[in-house]
């Protein structure tokens, strides 16, 4: 991360409230974490720029592959060496300080990209992670998406293990959802325009004397 950016405009009511819905039922959505400056920024960084956007895969390392049945979406991973995408990222950074001084999970680094779901784009069904199985701990999405409506599709729609649904999220600019990569299975319905999103996770520290953790 570019070390000269610097984030600290997170109050402290909005997240001893997120801490506090993650420890009570494991996921949390809030529209006001972050300003509008930020929101409008990122924007304008994924819509009107060159960075390349790449078709996104399924699966890890040796597992990765393109699969356009189960996910449409291409994605820019986040640049700590652009102004941007740093300043985002310490803003993260701020949330994975505050998330381990109030919860103690230990959280360790972060990933994250920009994605973009063209008309008629989604994403099958999936969970992030799972149990003993990952180092991704916690996920998060903000929403880039300005004057969206909910005839314009694109939900995230978030399951529990049992498979009831339990929560569906517009995709609207600013809204950042944060929840348990192991415990909430989700997908992206199709949407019928453009839509933008940053996706994220938190992850912790896996290695040991014979084995080490898989890079970014």
């Amino acid at each position: 991360m570019n070390n000269n950016v610097q984030y600290n405009q997170m109050s402290d009511l909005v997240l001893n409230h997120l801490a506090e819905q993650l420890y009570l039922q494991g996921y949390c959505v809030v529209n006001d974490l972050l300003p509008l400056t930020l929101i409008e920024s990122l924007t304008r960084r994924i819509t009107h720029s060159d960075a390349i956007l790449e078709p996104a895969g399924i699966g890890r390392l040796d597992d990765h592959h393109i699969n356009q049945t189960i996910r449409t979406d291409t994605i820019h991973w986040l640049d700590p060496k652009h102004t941007i995408d740093a300043l985002y990222l310490s803003a993260m950074e701020a949330l994975r300080l505050a998330i381990n001084k109030r919860l103690f999970l230990g959280l360790f680094d972060y990933e994250s990209h920009f994605a973009h779901y063209p008309p008629n784009g989604f994403y099958k069904k999936h969970q992030d992670a799972f149990t003993g199985q990952s180092n991704r701990i916690l996920t998060t999405v903000l929403y880039l998406n300005n004057q969206w409506s909910e005839n314009d599709g694109g939900e995230l729609i978030i399951y529990n293990l049992s498979g009831d649904q339990i929560m569906c999220v517009e995709p609207k600019a600013g809204c950042f959802v944060i929840f348990l990569s192991d415990e909430f299975p989700h997908e992206v319905i199709k949407t019928k325009k453009d839509r933008y999103s940053i996706a994220g996770w938190f992850r912790i520290n896996s290695s040991t004397e014979h084995k080490v953790d898989p890079p970014l």
